[in-house]
């Protein structure tokens, strides 16, 4: 863990500058000052010293707007990259690249189908969940497990956050195999009979997205 680490998780500490924060990920754009004091109902004064204590702390990072107009070009957000802290630290990654390596392909994907599964049943609500109720209740579900889900359509729902990044990176068919097999059992569990995980990789993004 170092110093720089620490800084960010400091940052986040204040509600305005979190707000924004989450904003401004959630976008997946370039954010200009007004766009993020709207949103946490802030002037753009104030927006501006905390994206800028967040440019600081190394969350996010700044740039002007690419425009055609005559004048000025706003300054505008992104976040970058991603923090993790441990105290004392540990060493998760060695053990997961261990693992990596040893794992069979099949039985991960039924240990993951099963573990789905669960995550499901322990959500699901009486009655018939039909395809838009169901990606409801999955995106509802799916928004605490970190996937970051979107609805881009009312009959599809796209994770836009790979929870099990940067294992992906290493093992993508491996990682996105088991991914899309927790999924899979996630939505048997859930009960959306009318939904289905399809594997459709994007870059930066998780492999799986859901379909009516």
């Amino acid at each position: 863990m170092t110093s720089e680490d620490i800084r960010a998780v400091a940052a986040l500490d204040d509600e305005l500058r979190r707000g924004m924060y989450d904003y401004i990920r959630a976008e997946r754009r370039p954010v200009t000052r007004d766009e993020a004091a709207a949103k946490v109902g802030i002037s753009r004064k104030l927006a501006a010293f905390h994206l800028d204590k967040l440019v600081d702390a190394g969350l996010l990072k700044a740039g002007f707007e690419k425009c055609g107009r005559v004048g000025r070009a706003p300054k505008v957000y992104e976040t970058r990259g991603e923090i993790a802290v441990t105290i004392p630290q540990r060493h998760h990654d060695v053990l997961a690249d261990i693992l990596l390596d040893a794992v069979a392909p099949d039985a991960a994907q039924q240990a993951a189908h099963a573990r789905g599964e669960k995550l499901g049943a322990a959500q699901r609500k009486p009655g018939r969940l039909g395809p838009e109720r169901a990606l409801t209740a999955a995106q509802n579900i799916l928004q605490q497990e970190g996937f970051e889900p979107h609805r881009e359509a009312p009959h599809k729902l796209r994770l836009r956050n790979c929870p099990f990044h940067p294992l992906a990176a290493k093992a993508p068919a491996l990682v996105c195999g088991i991914n899309h097999a927790y999924l899979c059992g996630f939505l048997k569990g859930l009960g959306a009979e009318q939904v289905e995980a399809v594997l459709a990789p994007r870059p930066g993004e998780c492999c799986v997205e859901l379909r009516a």
